[in-house]
C-alpha cells in the first residue's frame, strides 16, 4: 500500500515537473520564459541589442514612403580631452562597446559607421529612447486636436484608469517624470518594480496596463523628478486610446510614414499578434539612420517636408527644464543631467538635448551647430561614461560643423 502511494506521489511530481518544464521552454512556440530569462545574461547584451525579436515578440512598422537622407561623407577624425588625457573617438567607441554611429550636419549624413557585428540594416533597440517617441505621439495628438491640454488626466482618455492614482495624473506630470507614483526603477535589483513589470508582461503575459494601474502615489505630483518607466507606459495607453490602434501602427502612421523613414522597424510587445500590448517605455527597434532622422525632425522644430507635425513651441517645451528640479548641474537628482518632457538635457547646455536609453543609446541634438548624432551601444558601464559621452558628442559636433564652415569659404 505504502509503495503504491509513494509511486503515485512520484508520478505526480514527475508530471508536475514535466508540465512546468514544458511551460518554461514552450517547444511549440517561438518565444518562451526560458528565452526571456536568458535575455538578462550580460554576455548576450550585444546580440540582444541587435535582434530583440529573436527573444521578444514584436509588431512590424512598415516603411511606406522611404526617402534616404542626402549624404556628404567626410573623414571624421575626432579627439577630445578627458580627465587630463587626450582620447580619440575610436578609443571611446571601442571602450563603450558601440554598435553604430551616425552623424548629420545640416540634414545630411556626414558619417556612418558600425561595430560589434552591427551594420546599416541592423534593427538596433532603443531601450528608453522609445520614451521620446511616445512623447512625440502625445504632441502629435495635440497638434491634431485630440488633446486640448497637457493638464488633462489619463482617465479622461482611458476610462479603465478611473479611480487609480495613474488615472488622476496629468499628462504634463507624466511627461516631466514627476507623477509622484511609488515605483522602483532599479535594473539591477531582482525584485524591483521595473524588472517585475517587464518580465511579468512577457513570462506570464500579464496585461501591462492592468499592472500599471496597481501603483500608488507617495509624493505630490509636480514637485520632484523621479524617472520611472511606468509613467511612459501610461502615456502610451493614452495614445492607444486616442487612435484606437496598437502602438506600432500609430508610430507607422504618425511618424514613420510622414518622416519618410527608410527601413522597416518593429516595437516589442508582450504577446505575438493583435492581442499583444507594446512595452511603451522601451524597445522600438529600427535602423540607426532612422533614429538620426528622428533627431533631425526635432532640430527642424517638428516640421518635415514643410508640414508641421508637432505643435509650435513643443520642441522648446520638451527639451528645456519645466521646473527648477529639472535643471541640469552638479546638484541635479540625476547629476549632471537635467530633464524636460521625456528628453534629457546635458550640463551647461548650449541648445543641446537628447533622447537616451540604458546601455548607451543616444539621439543627441545640437541646435547651435546644426548637428544630430545617433550613437547606440551595448555598454554595461554606460552610466559611468555619461560625462565622457557629452565630451565626445560636443567634440564631434564641433569637428563636423568646422568642416562645413571650411567648405563654405
Amino acid at each position: 500500500m505504502i509503495t503504491r502511494i509513494a509511486g503515485g506521489l512520484l508520478l505526480l511530481v514527475v508530471l508536475a515537473v514535466s508540465i512546468a518544464a514544458a511551460w518554461f521552454y514552450r517547444p511549440w512556440s517561438e518565444y518562451s520564459p526560458a528565452g526571456y530569462q536568458a535575455a538578462g545574461d550580460p554576455a548576450r547584451l550585444v546580440e540582444l541589442s541587435q535582434d530583440m525579436r529573436s527573444v521578444f515578440p514584436g509588431r512590424t512598422i512598415q516603411a511606406r514612403n522611404p526617402e534616404p537622407l542626402p549624404r556628404n561623407d567626410a573623414p571624421l577624425e575626432v579627439s577630445f580631452d578627458w580627465q587630463g588625457e587626450t582620447r580619440t573617438l575610436d578609443q571611446y567607441l571601442t571602450d563603450s562597446t558601440s554598435l553604430g554611429l551616425v552623424v548629420l550636419h545640416r540634414g545630411e549624413i556626414v558619417h556612418e559607421s558600425y561595430r560589434s557585428g552591427a551594420n546599416p540594416e541592423s534593427r538596433l533597440t532603443t531601450w528608453s529612447v522609445a520614451k521620446s517617441f511616445v512623447a512625440s505621439l502625445i504632441a502629435i495628438a495635440m497638434q491634431e486636436g485630440h488633446i486640448a491640454s497637457l493638464d488633462q488626466t489619463v482617465a479622461e482618455f482611458v476610462p479603465a484608469y478611473t479611480g487609480t492614482d495613474y488615472g488622476d495624473t496629468s499628462l504634463r506630470h507624466l511627461l516631466m517624470m514627476s507623477s509622484g507614483i511609488d515605483f522602483v526603477e532599479d535594473y539591477s535589483a531582482e525584485d524591483s518594480d521595473i524588472r517585475r513589470l517587464f518580465f511579468n508582461a512577457f513570462i506570464f503575459e500579464r496585461d501591462i496596463d492592468s499592472m500599471i494601474m496597481e501603483f500608488e502615489r507617495d509624493t505630490e505630483p509636480g514637485t520632484e523628478l523621479d524617472y520611472i518607466s511606468s509613467n511612459t507606459q501610461a502615456l502610451s495607453a493614452v495614445v492607444r486610446a486616442i487612435y484606437g490602434m496598437p502602438l506600432a501602427d500609430i508610430v507607422e502612421e504618425k511618424i514613420w510614414t510622414p518622416l519618410n523613414m527608410t527601413g522597416e522597424a518593429y516595437w516589442s510587445q508582450n504577446v505575438e499578434g493583435d492581442q499583444g500590448i507594446a512595452v511603451g517605455y522601451c524597445c522600438l527597434n529600427a535602423r540607426l539612420v532612422d533614429f538620426a532622422r528622428f533627431g533631425q525632425w526635432y532640430l527642424q522644430d517638428g516640421v518635415w517636408d514643410g508640414e508641421r507635425l508637432l505643435p509650435e513651441g513643443w520642441v522648446q517645451l520638451a527639451t528645456r527644464p519645466n521646473a527648477p528640479f529639472q535643471e541640469p548641474g552638479p546638484d541635479a537628482i540625476y547629476a549632471p543631467r537635467g530633464y524636460g518632457l521625456h528628453f534629457w538635457i546635458p550640463d551647461n547646455p548650449q541648445g543641446e538635448y537628447y533622447a537616451a536609453g540604458i546601455y548607451g543609446q543616444y539621439v543627441w541634438v545640437d541646435e547651435r551647430r546644426d548637428v544630430v548624432i545617433a550613437r547606440f551601444a551595448a555598454d554595461p558601464e554606460w552610466g559611468a561614461r555619461t560625462e565622457e559621452t557629452f565630451a565626445v558628442f560636443r567634440a564631434i559636433a564641433e569637428a563636423v560643423s568646422s568642416i562645413g564652415e571650411s567648405g563654405d569659404e
